[in-house]
């Protein structure tokens, strides 16, 4: 008989569907000892269809610590690694044999284009969930299919707290929406994006 060790929760398996394209992205997510890591394959079928698939881990106070992105289209398969250094570098490779070191500005979030995985990661992180408040964010942006890595601004803000959740409002240079969190910072509604199943 296993156990789940103290400060562990059993991994569950979270799905969405998408609201704007045709998508479908699933994540094991497994918490322990505070620790995060996320296991998940995100498919799209649009104009230029692809999947992806994604290994991220987040340390105790919710950085993310290092995580391994593939893409496949039609022509082409691509994949890159992310890894943040206790002393603040990333180190990115995306397998060509040379390896990148940048600050960064001092982000320690990752955002990947198109998955709502990635946008828990900060509401966990800050707790904006369960106490009210604001925040902008150096963050690094991941495109799909092509993997390129850019540093972004993200503004995060709680508009709402409920027993069953919060509402988060997600701000960028591209869009602001209002995201409907459960109480573990999950999103259950992203509009225009994403709805869990």
């Amino acid at each position: 008989m296993t156990t789940t060790p103290p400060g562990s929760r059993k991994p569950i398996i979270v799905t969405w569907q998408g609201t704007n394209r045709t998508s479908l992205e699933s994540v094991r997510l497994f918490v322990s000892d505070g620790r995060l890591r996320a296991s998940g394959r995100l498919i799209v079928a649009t104009e230029t269809p692809y999947s992806a698939s994604f290994e991220f881990t987040a340390a105790r106070s919710g950085d993310v610590g290092r995580g391994l992105l593939r893409t496949t289209a039609a022509d082409t398969e691509r994949s890159i690694s992310v890894g943040r250094t206790e002393d603040g570098i990333w180190l990115i490779d995306d397998g060509n044999g040379a390896t990148a070191r940048d600050e960064f500005e001092g982000a320690v979030d990752v955002d990947v284009a198109g998955s709502v995985t990635f946008t828990a990661l900060p509401i966990r992180r800050l707790g904006l969930h369960r106490r009210a408040a604001e925040v902008e964010l150096p963050v690094l942006y991941v495109s799909m299919p092509d993997l390129t890595i850019t540093l972004v601004r993200q503004t995060y803000r709680t508009v709402s707290i409920t027993d069953t959740g919060a509402i988060i409002n997600y701000t960028d240079t591209h869009r602001s929406a209002d995201i409907a969190v459960d109480k573990d910072g999950l999103p259950v509604t992203y509009p225009d994006v994403a709805q869990r199943l």
